[in-house]
């Protein structure tokens, strides 16, 4: 059981990586519009998105985004991101008590 959750808990872990390398990118694709990725960044860039898009489009039915003047802000990814933190903090806890 222990070994389990470790995983779990590393799988975690890693899927938070993720999420901050979605960030990165987007963060890159906003401040330069005419950016693209080619080569290995290309490759890194479409594994990340294949990781992340399911899970966000999922929340993003449900959680409208947050509409600031003429910014929009994705609720669903902050929500996808304290759920995984969560869910590390859970698991953390169950092993401690193990």
């Amino acid at each position: 059981m222990a070994l389990f959750l470790t995983i779990i808990w590393w799988a975690l872990w890693l899927y938070t990586f993720v999420l901050f390398g979605r960030v990165v990118i987007d963060l890159v694709s906003v401040f330069a519009r005419d950016w693209r990725p080619t080569g290995f960044v290309l490759v890194l860039s479409n594994l990340v998105y294949r990781l992340t898009d399911p899970p966000l489009r999922i929340l993003g039915r449900y959680i409208p985004p947050l509409r600031l003047g003429a910014v929009a802000l994705d609720m669903g990814f902050l929500v996808l991101f304290f759920g995984v933190s969560i869910a590390q903090w859970i698991i953390q806890r169950i092993l401690i008590a193990l």
